[in-house]
């Protein structure tokens, strides 16, 4: 594969990662949304530890839908390892989060109904920038780069048409793949 497919093939991959864990987000958002205007509706709790109680269930929830759809294809040996640093991620995430909120409804006294549900929503965009980069860094751990190449050029030997029975058949080089390189 030349270094332009291959880049692109990285590109596809990454750009489905990021529509996978922006479709478990949005769900997860409207959980956070949900419980956030439920609590604050139906209790006395106060505006931050209702919001930050919201955002412990998004958590739960966001996990299930990480680990079993968004990186299903990702190591799965160490899953305390990964249960711990992604609550540990997802703690900092939600001080981020519960941060912003805080610093609008004490800091600036922005406490209505749609000032809390927009600073909510701003926090949880930034804490999720956040969350991305640590989820896909350390939480969920790509498989080896070997086992990833395997599969990745079989699927696009099969899909060409190439694979026969479980062989492949050998490509011959041309001289422009070598002047590429």
């Amino acid at each position: 594969m030349s270094e332009r497919g291959a880049l692109r093939t990285r590109l596809d991959l990454l750009a489905r990662e990021v529509a996978k864990f922006g479709t478990v987000g949005a769900l997860g958002l409207v959980v956070n949304i949900a419980v956030s205007n439920l609590l604050w509706r139906t209790t006395d709790l106060q505006v931050v530890r209702a919001g930050l109680l919201a955002t412990f269930v998004a958590i739960l929830f966001n996990y299930v839908g990480f680990r079993y759809w968004t990186y299903r294809d990702r190591d799965k040996t160490g899953r305390t390892r990964e249960l711990t640093l992604f609550l540990l991620f997802s703690a900092v995430g939600a001080v981020i989060e519960t941060g912003v909120l805080y610093a609008a409804t004490y800091g600036f006294g922005w406490n209505s109904p749609v000032q809390s549900n927009v600073f909510k929503i701003l926090g949880i965009g930034i804490a999720t920038l956040f969350r991305f980069w640590s989820y896909r860094t350390w939480v969920f751990k790509a498989l080896p780069a070997k086992e990833t190449l395997l599969s990745a050029k079989e699927t696009v030997l099969s899909t060409k048409g190439f694979l026969k029975q479980g062989r492949t058949e050998q490509v011959p080089r041309t001289e422009a793949d070598s002047v590429r390189r």
